[in-house]
């Protein structure tokens, strides 16, 4: 892989896992006190990927404190958290730091206008991130999130060629099994078929190659061969479609909500190589892997040799704390539609918190304890164990297929290995293993027939022994379950 041209710059050993000062566990709430927040909501919260079908039939686990890499509910129990929320909680709960950051912000700046001031930690996080990016995206735009982060990413796709007098060149490829938010356009750009029921979708502007999906890759193709039909299909649609239409193709570099989908070797170098073949921007996602979770503050050009021209982040910039988002340009690019010979050239589009120095000042703190306790290195030490232990569940029948690189992993479980079909009621099984592993003491992220780990960046060897041992156990009562119930059988 190509060596990332900026330097990382956390190279100590990982946190440990003793309680640190100042952290905080959860309220063991009472029976009806319990009961009271459940009904309030069931009644009025109409939370993400909600069913209708069973609206207010049932509460989500309700969760009242945290500390390091755990989650206590509100009757006690203590969880590992393995999603480490949602995908973000690089650092830990209960970080001092990060919290005294904010309220210091928040008492000398809670708020700027970004449309005519900034304030010295926006400038300062821009600075830091410019560093960290690969190659010389180094303009950063900050939104809320990772949803905003790719929508502005697209639009500003859109003016590029606009201003540039390419009206018609718009379209955007994307994958299946990608997952790029939840606004009209990135959510467009997703590729996720079961997320797509009932909602609008810019059709005419977003065209999905296939999954980069080695594990159900056509039978008696090899790896390789797959990585070759891949970019072959990508030509011939650009081609099919003319490159003067092709604006930019999005891709995260491990298709996460997807269920950690793992591109062949050499996939994104030659991806890119197209796109700049035909004149297409590369856009590379990584709301989720930047920011330690591979072991690199961005994993583009580090982990996966190319170097983007935009790169999207959000999630583990912050840590979780406070929503942040947003994302970096390459000078090269930016510079086609700035300066003086430019002009008229705005870019209209930003949010009323873009840049917000609370979450700005979040940020920095959560920079500094990633340097500081060197979790950038920590990752790369630890992930090779924790995806050599989860690799252990593939001798579960149940089990098809663990993947994984640094601190994200994907347990799929299938009808049978040699089909490797999921099952018929495989919307059901990761979230019958996960009722299973809560009840032991671990929460994972279910998707479908998978689930999904990516703990904090502090975990260590004994719980990621834990993790394994529990998701495990949740695996083998799943299976006893379904064969009892006649729903699949070893």
């Amino acid at each position: 892989m190509t060596v990332a041209k900026k330097a990382e710059t956390a190279e100590h050993p990982g946190a440990q896992p003793a309680e640190r000062p100042g952290s905080t566990g959860g309220t063991e709430l009472g029976a009806n006190a319990v009961a009271a927040l459940e009904s309030l909501a069931t009644r009025h919260l109409v939370q993400p990927w909600e069913s209708l079908e069973h609206l207010g039939e049932e509460a989500r686990t309700l969760l009242t404190g945290a500390d390091r890499i755990y989650v206590q509910d509100a009757k006690g129990n203590r969880l590992l958290d393995g999603p480490a929320g949602m995908w973000c909680m690089q650092v830990g709960y209960g970080r001092r730091e990060i919290a005294e950051a904010m309220a210091e912000q928040a008492m000398s700046l809670a708020y700027n206008s970004p449309w005519y001031s900034t304030s010295p930690v926006a400038a300062e996080l821009a600075g830091r991130i410019a560093e960290m990016t690969p190659g010389d995206l180094d303009h950063v735009f900050f939104t809320t999130g990772g949803s905003t982060a790719v929508d502005s990413a697209l639009r500003f796709v859109q003016f590029f060629n606009n201003y540039r007098g390419r009206p018609e060149k718009k379209i955007i490829l994307s994958r299946g099994g990608a997952y790029h938010g939840s606004t009209f356009l990135s959510a467009s750009c997703s590729g996720k078929e079961r997320d797509r029921n009932f909602f609008d979708f810019a059709t005419d502007r977003v065209v999905h190659l296939s999954a980069p999906h080695p594990y159900r890759r056509p039978e008696g193709m090899s790896v390789e061969g797959f990585c070759d039909f891949l970019l072959e299909e990508m030509e011939a649609k650009i081609l099919e479609l003319g490159p003067e239409r092709v604006a930019a193709f999005i891709a995260e570099p491990i298709l996460a909500s997807g269920g950690v989908l793992m591109p062949p070797e050499g996939y994104h170098q030659r991806a890119q190589a197209l796109c700049r073949k035909y004149d297409i921007l590369t856009i590379a996602d990584e709301v989720v892997t930047a920011f330690g979770r591979l072991g690199h503050w961005f994993a583009s050009e580090a982990v996966f040799g190319f170097v983007p021209d935009i790169v999207t982040f959000a999630k583990g910039v912050t840590s979780g704390y406070v929503p942040l988002g947003g994302f970096a340009i390459s000078s090269k690019v930016i510079e086609q539609i700035s300066g003086a010979a430019n002009k008229g050239s705005v870019y209209a589009n930003g949010y009323t918190y873009s840049g917000h120095p609370v979450s700005c000042a979040a940020a920095l703190a959560n920079i500094r304890i990633i340097e500081q306790e060197g979790l950038l290195a920590h990752v790369r030490e630890i992930a090779p164990y924790f995806q050599a232990r989860l690799k252990e569940l593939e001798e579960l029948p149940l089990v098809g297929e663990v993947r994984g690189i640094g601190l994200m992993a994907c347990v799929d479980c299938v009808a049978d290995k040699a089909s490797r079909n999921p099952l018929a009621l495989d919307k059901e099984v990761g979230a019958r293993i996960d009722a299973h592993c809560q009840e032991l003491g671990l929460v994972v992220r279910p998707i479908y027939n998978m689930c999904v780990m990516s703990p904090a960046l502090i975990i260590e060897k004994p719980e990621i022994d834990k993790l394994v041992e529990i998701l495990r156990k949740g695996i083998e009562l799943t299976q006893d379950d379904l064969e009892r119930e006649g729903l699949w059988h070893r």
